[in-house]
């Protein structure tokens, strides 16, 4: 089962793939909810995709299956904002779930593992044009960016992403009443820690208390491209 929304006019939005190598990890974005009875096969995949070392995936809960029975309790609203967001730049109409969103670029069916993996081999083959760190020192982490290559998209948005690796549910209500089910790399918040012209080095430590686990984020500003991400050591 599918939720499609009718979107508002398409936001214009613009920046050459210059793309990563295969030891950087190719970001998956999962849209899913626990009321959405077609999102349990890409969770499932989801949780296979979290094994790797090269793909960073990560699962966004949204809110608007919660109408029907059962409130998914990983669900924010600024989820769908950014789901939506993303169909805007992409010039699509519809948002449903379960959407994956790869390197804030291909538009895939979540279940789809075929057309999943084709696009994770594509921006596998692809060098970064950026240098990105990330290391937790204390209760912040220190974020490190330098260009390879002269950027032509001056508003970038480096992002902190904090989630849970493993979260397990039991669904009483809704679609997927009476199942227990698994959810990988559950995203918990995720805030724009800066912007950044990609004209020079940047440096900057973003507050982060507890030990959550989390992951950087630079992408074309508002909805495009990611064009880097690591995972926070």
């Amino acid at each position: 089962m599918r939720f499609l929304v009718p979107l508002a006019a398409v936001l214009g939005l613009a920046l050459p793939v210059y793309g990563q190598s295969a030891a950087e990890p190719v970001v998956v974005e999962l849209y899913t909810s626990q009321g959405c009875s077609s999102c349990p096969p890409a969770d499932a995949l989801l949780h296979k995709l979290a094994e790797r070392e090269d793909v960073l995936p990560l699962a966004f809960h949204v809110d608007y299956w919660d109408y029907i029975g059962w409130k998914d309790a990983f669900a924010n609203p600024s989820h769908t904002k950014r789901q939506k967001g993303y169909a805007q730049a992409g010039g699509r109409r519809m948002i449903y779930t379960p959407q994956m969103i790869i390197m804030g670029q291909d538009d895939v069916v979540g279940a789809d593992r075929m057309k999943v993996e084709d696009a994770i081999a594509r921006h596998q083959k692809q060098p970064r044009p950026v240098s990105l760190s990330a290391k937790r020192q204390g209760e912040q982490v220190v974020i490190r960016l330098q260009p390879r290559a002269q950027l032509s998209e001056d508003r970038l948005l480096v992002q902190l992403i904090r989630y849970t690796p493993q979260q397990t549910v039991s669904i009483n209500r809704g679609e997927l009443a009476g199942r227990t089910l698994s959810y990988a790399n559950v995203v918990e918040d995720w805030q724009i820690a800066a912007e950044w012209d990609g004209a020079g080095d940047l440096e900057i430590a973003v507050p982060a208390p507890g030990s959550a686990a989390s992951a950087v984020l630079v992408q074309a500003a508002p909805f495009g491209p990611v064009i880097a991400a690591v995972r926070v050591d």
